[in-house]
């Protein structure tokens, strides 16, 4: 039998991230590897999605913060198309809420930028063998906060708008809602958060990731 014939299938990877210089780090890492390779390259959400649907790759490596279409609408749309998709998140976030965001969308897989260069290729190989990989700091909050209330929408208005040092009378006018509405998802928030003032909340809901994006 042929040499050829006996090695491993090439596990084909989409590679997609706003920034031009995570692209290229990560074909150079996955170049290097004997049984991968990069096939396409995705700068945008949509554009992840059109080359998905071109190249049908084995394993795609998906950022959450873009512009326009996001990482996780992005996973959305492919996922529905594509229900056998593996999609593994690059990010820089290591909050709660993203991940589980991400998780929910169907991604298999989470890896911190931070950690790319020592655990991208194993990674990439286990989501392509069927496996799930989430780092163990990232499980952990979402363990951590398992029960834990949700934030609405409206709640993350207010808190970005706080974040940015507005008064609640400002935050009202910005939102087109009243003051006394303002102090209300405050105190919501709070309570949600379990945090001591505005300020906290900020802290606690910045480390989580409800403000991220």
């Amino acid at each position: 039998m042929a040499a050829s014939a006996l090695r491993s299938p090439i596990i084909r990877v989409l590679a997609v991230d706003d920034h031009a210089v995570v692209r290229d780090g990560i074909t150079f890492s996955v170049q290097c590897e004997p049984d991968m390779t990069v096939v396409a390259q995705a700068a945008t959400g949509q554009e992840a999605i059109e080359l998905f649907r071109l190249h049908r790759p084995d394993v795609t490596l998906m950022d959450l913060q873009m512009p326009g279409m996001n990482g996780i609408d992005a996973m959305l749309v492919i996922k529905e198309e594509f229900p056998s998709a593996r999609i593994i998140v690059i990010t820089t976030y290591s909050g709660d809420v993203q991940a589980s965001r991400a998780l929910k969308a169907g991604a298999a897989g989470y890896l911190l930028k931070g950690t790319m260069r020592k655990e991208l290729a194993d990674t990439i190989r286990r989501v392509h063998a069927g496996q799930r990989r989430i780092p163990y700091e990232v499980a952990a909050g979402i363990a951590e906060h398992v029960n834990s209330d949700s934030l609405t929408a409206r709640e993350i208005e207010v808190l970005r708008n706080a974040a940015a040092g507005k008064s609640n009378k400002r935050i009202g006018d910005s939102l087109g809602i009243s003051e006394e509405t303002v102090k209300g998802h405050m105190r919501n928030i709070l309570s949600k958060l379990e945090a001591s003032d505005r300020t906290h909340a900020v802290t606690i809901a910045m480390k989580r990731g409800f403000l991220d994006g």
